[in-house]
């Protein structure tokens, strides 16, 4: 079965202050590298608006209400010094989760499949009740508890290999048994967690920090050590990638010195275990990536990996 692709225009419509490192360039430096002709076969399909029960899967209720409240007609409102809202930024948010969790049911639903969400804003840093660093809704969370609810599936992965920790990620799933949260990040650097000792209540939680200047070798030591033994022993029914492009070696948030072959290596070895305890099944979930250039080469390596299934 091909790779499917989750996009939509829409996510260009969520406006960010000027000289903003989440802009929607973002958006159009993805489709120029997924335009080349290797990614013929991509489908690619709308992502849809997600509902708010499902977003309140991971989200309270109270949080989800007041975003919809201030939500702003027109003009722009920071929620704090990092993350701001404009009259596109709640739609963008939805369609980033709903596409995610249309990914979930057709790699739920068909063989060898597997996708990639290109869409923003991202989602890692957003906490149950707490919008921050970009994020409003965890997107990547809330596929594997929705594969979860719907399916029956009894353990979920979400793996991170963005610069920054997924801090939403490990809050909304610290105390579960049945979700791993894995992540490979810079440390120290924004949000200030996922240290080593940060293991969750029942030792789901691998934090595999990378210290500045870090390249390819440590972070595949990382990957190598710490995070693919524990995956593979923890044998997950579906592995979502918190795939942010922000380590890499060109981006401005960031100091760690990743390459696009790392990328590649990386989502292969994801790969290998899906394949042996998830029917192949990934959900890869856009996070961050600021140099367009560096983005758009990164996103193309690993999604003509995923097409290699």
């Amino acid at each position: 079965m091909p790779t499917l692709y989750y996009h939509h225009t829409a996510c260009i419509d969520h406006d960010t202050a000027p000289g903003h490192p989440e802009r929607p360039d973002r958006m159009r430096a993805i489709e120029q590298g997924l335009a080349a002709d290797l990614f013929k076969p991509l489908v690619r399909i709308d992502a849809p608006v997600a509902d708010f029960d499902t977003v309140a899967l991971c989200h309270s209720n109270e949080y989800i209400d007041e975003l919809r409240h201030i939500s702003p007609k027109e003009g722009m409102i920071y929620l704090d010094g990092d993350t701001s809202m404009s009259p596109g930024t709640l739609e963008a948010a939805l369609r980033a989760t709903g596409g995610a969790v249309a990914a979930v049911d057709a790699v739920m639903t068909n063989t060898k499949t597997n996708a990639f969400v290109g869409t923003r804003p991202p989602g890692h840093h957003a906490e149950t009740a707490k919008p921050m660093g970009f994020c409003f809704f965890d997107s990547a969370a809330i596929a594997a508890r929705y594969a979860q609810r719907k399916y029956g599936i009894t353990r979920a992965a979400v793996v991170d290999f963005d610069v920054h920790h997924g801090n939403g990620s490990q809050e909304i799933f610290w105390s579960d048994p049945t979700v791993m949260y894995a992540s490979t990040h810079q440390m120290p650097l924004f949000p200030g967690t996922g240290s080593t000792s940060e293991r969750g209540e029942e030792d789901t939680v691998v934090n595999a920090p990378l210290r500045a200047g870090n390249g390819g070798r440590e972070f595949r030591e990382a990957f190598d050590l710490a995070i693919l033994p524990r995956l593979e022993q923890f044998a997950p029914e579906l592995i979502v990638i918190s795939a942010g492009f922000d380590a890499h070696w060109r981006d401005p948030l960031g100091s760690l010195e990743l390459k696009e072959e790392d990328y590649a290596w990386v989502t292969r070895k994801l790969m290998e275990i899906a394949d042996k305890s998830a029917q192949g099944r990934i959900v890869s979930v856009l996070e961050g990536g600021y140099d367009l250039q560096g983005l758009r080469d990164s996103v193309a390596v690993h999604v003509a990996a995923l097409m290699n299934n």
